[in-house]
């Protein structure tokens, strides 16, 4: 097997790294985090500028055509700087399936304004209740006359109070009861965004559409909906697990730095024997979560079977989860006193990756996805 990075894919990490590093240091992300929008724009521009926001996007759209491996190293160079930009909703919530489902008049319109740093996007792919996005849609779509009415609503719409347009799965009324996605404008008549703060300080959106008229060239197509929804989810699970991966990396290091640098009667503390395998413990999740999201990714990136991708991806989200929620513990218990500072950096990543524990599903929830597939 080989496990090393083409040379455009080393290049894309190189470049996103340079960009994250260059524009997005603790007291930026901290001066952002006390702004009514909760954005870097600036760093929105800067990506934008060196192309990474098209990374995945048709070159035929302005983008460099390239895939969910190296999207997902774009993702875990914003994971180490917990950068406040919507990238992941844009990218694969919203970018990833007009591309893949959208008709050509809606690909052009939107993919060309992401790549120019001129659009974001969003998908509302959470429900109500147990959570589950697959699971009956609360908002129902009824087709009247040539077009669709949307009303309903959904919960934690992720960079909702900055998006243009959401991706919306509805359930059909009618003859044809099933599953539809809609791509919808966010500034239409009958659209209401609710902003509330998440965990990791992010703003997310309860998104209310009534009486929402949208024409047939919004419906996404080329596949039934629930299968739509079940191709982007699992890119969602593999890109949040590409963010929580770059938190874990990061937080390692800082507290790598700081038991090498912090002493205690004469010696640094990660000379301790009990230190050092904490640490130990962090390297080994770390990697852990690297291997089982680059194998999604690159599952993804080979077309392979959607029941082949679907389980790789509940792998990738479950080590990000578990394995996620015990590095960034150990690395806040090892900076001592100052990781129950809540103003430290290392406390951010923390944050970081209680939020994205559980979005599209926590630990128990993937296990039971792998335990239905292993009975299967």
């Amino acid at each position: 097997m080989n496990f090393d990075f083409s040379e455009s894919q080393e290049a894309v990490a190189a470049l996103a790294e340079q960009v994250f590093s260059g524009s997005s240091g603790a007291d930026r992300v901290a001066e952002v985090e006390r702004t009514e929008e909760r954005f870097d724009r600036e760093l929105w521009a800067a990506l934008a500028a060196s192309d990474l926001l098209g990374v995945a996007i048709g070159e035929e759209y302005g983008g460099l055509g390239l895939g969910m491996i190296e999207t997902a190293l774009v993702l875990r160079e914003q994971g180490r700087r917990v950068a406040p930009v919507p990238l992941w909703p844009t990218l694969v919530l919203g970018a990833m399936p007009i591309a893949e489902f959208g008709a050509p008049a809606l690909r052009d319109r939107w993919l060309r304004a992401v790549v120019a740093g001129q659009a974001v996007l969003t998908g509302a792919f959470s429900e109500w209740g147990a959570n589950e996005a697959l699971s009956p849609s609360v908002v129902a779509a009824r087709r009247e006359d040539g077009t669709w009415e949307l009303n309903g609503t959904k919960p934690a719409v992720p960079g909702a109070g900055v998006a243009d347009a959401v991706v919306v799965p509805a359930r059909t009324v009618g003859d044809d009861d099933g599953l539809a996605v809609f791509v919808v404008d966010l500034d239409a008549d009958g659209v209401e965004v609710t902003l509330s703060e998440t965990t990791n300080r992010e703003l997310h959106g309860e998104l209310t559409v009534r009486s929402v008229i949208v024409g047939d060239d919004a419906k996404l197509d080329g596949a039934d909906g629930r299968s739509i929804v079940e191709w982007t989810l699992a890119r969602a699970q593999v890109a949040v697990a590409a963010v929580v991966l770059g938190c874990c990396e990061e937080a390692t290091a800082m507290a790598a730095d700081y038991t090498s640098e912090r002493e205690q009667f004469g010696r640094p503390l990660s000379t301790n024997q009990g230190v050092a395998m904490r640490a130990a413990d962090c390297y080994i999740d770390n990697d852990c979560m690297r291997v089982t999201l680059l194998q999604a990714a690159w599952l993804i990136d080979e077309g392979r079977s959607a029941a082949e991708i679907a389980d790789a991806a509940a792998v990738a989200k479950w080590w990000s989860a578990d394995g996620g929620q015990r590095v960034v513990h150990a690395t806040q218990h090892l900076h001592g006193g100052m990781g129950a500072d809540v103003d430290y950096p290392v406390h951010r990543y923390f944050l970081w990756v209680k939020q994205l524990e559980n979005t599209f599903g926590g630990g128990s929830r993937q296990l039971a996805a792998i335990g239905r597939a292993l009975a299967g």
